[in-house]
């Protein structure tokens, strides 16, 4: 690999020589290089190198985040991350699309078109994604987050044929609407830049516990976005009070009682043998 200017490279393929490529970041020490072709059309060329870890700003502060889908990041302070939606675009080349007719030249190009939106569409959420962990990354020394199975939450419920689901173009719908959000890749990336400092906690009933006074009712989760005590009344962000928890290292177990960070195993009923 060499420089050739401010914003070109080449890099030396086997069998091909060198071949040019625009120089988009710094590029630190690496042994080896990938050289990929995406569904748009374009080619990009991926350097092997493992990035140093950021450092925390060194003050103790805790920070709690909440996923969701209407606000895809809630954080313990009250601040809230939408993650980039979907654009028009996406539904223009799919409508032109579906109206092309099959094997000709005019549905090859519609192909493309909708390909590079999609492309284009992933990029967005990644760069959302590096952001929003870099900088929380800099800013908190402990980070804690849910333990989600993005995979389970995301399964198809359409069954199978003898015990055929139930509501499924439904939970299609929430399911291209949780995977739009990047929760894997922003947890993944938060822990690749902040490695030791992030902290998984049990999800369990975070959003309806009070922050305030630690009381568990789902009663007082009012909408998805308000919640009310029906304790002690106190009002807050929904998002927020269940981010709050999680800062907190909060969870409820089977008999609800609190529980800090820790392993969280389902007790036995009273009276079982």
């Amino acid at each position: 690999m060499r420089r050739l200017s401010r914003k070109t490279g080449e890099v030396r393929i086997p069998k091909i020589g060198y071949v040019r490529f625009r120089w988009t970041r710094a590029i630190p020490e690496c042994k080896s290089y990938r050289v990929t072709l995406d569904c748009s059309g374009r080619w990009h060329v991926a350097f092997a190198a493992i990035p140093e870890p950021l450092d925390g700003p060194g003050t103790g502060e805790i920070v709690g985040i909440d996923r969701g889908v209407a606000v895809s990041l809630a954080l313990s302070t009250g601040e809230t991350r939408k993650a980039p939606s979907s654009s028009c675009r996406i539904a223009w080349r799919q409508r032109a699309l579906s109206r092309a007719k099959p094997g000709s030249n005019r549905r090859q190009q519609a192909k493309l078109r909708l390909a590079k939106a999609y492309v284009q569409d992933t990029a967005r959420r990644k760069d959302w994604a590096e952001k929003a962990s870099t900088d929380i990354a800099r800013r908190f020394d402990l980070i804690r987050i849910e333990d989600l199975n993005i995979r389970g939450l995301t399964r198809s419920a359409k069954g199978t044929a003898g015990k055929p689901g139930k509501n499924v173009r439904q939970k299609a719908g929430l399911n291209r609407a949780i995977l739009a959000q990047g929760w894997g890749l922003f947890a993944r990336r938060l822990e690749d830049k902040a490695p030791g400092r992030v902290e998984k906690i049990n999800p369990a009933y975070t959003s309806r516990r009070c922050s305030a006074c630690g009381h568990v009712d789902r009663k007082s989760r009012k909408s998805q976005a308000d919640f009310w005590c029906t304790a002690c009344g106190y009002a807050l962000n929904a998002d927020v009070n269940a981010a709050i928890n999680i800062a907190a290292g909060y969870a409820v177990n089977a008999r609800g009682a609190d529980r800090v960070a820790g392993a969280m195993k389902r007790e036995p009923l009273a009276g079982a043998a």
